[in-house]
């Protein structure tokens, strides 16, 4: 039966893990697919190992913190 594999940057609290992983299972036993046979599977990875578009999320984000503090200022 069907195996999910999510993605996400590392840091992701037990709660929304649970919210993430019912939400799916239940997606799946909407479509007549029981509930024991869903797996989900979460990968949590750093942003330093996360690029989008040649810049990692680790550069992007601490650049946005940078302008939001400057344009706060």
């Amino acid at each position: 039966m069907p195996v999910i594999q999510v993605s996400v940057w590392e840091g992701m609290s037990d709660e929304d893990k649970k919210k993430t992983v019912e939400g799916i299972t239940k997606v799946f036993e909407e479509i007549g697919i029981p509930k024991v046979a869903v797996t989900v599977v979460i990968y949590e990875a750093p942003k330093t190992n996360w690029a989008t578009g040649g810049h990692l999320h680790s550069e992007i984000h601490v650049n946005r913190k940078t302008k939001t503090e400057k344009d706060g200022q």
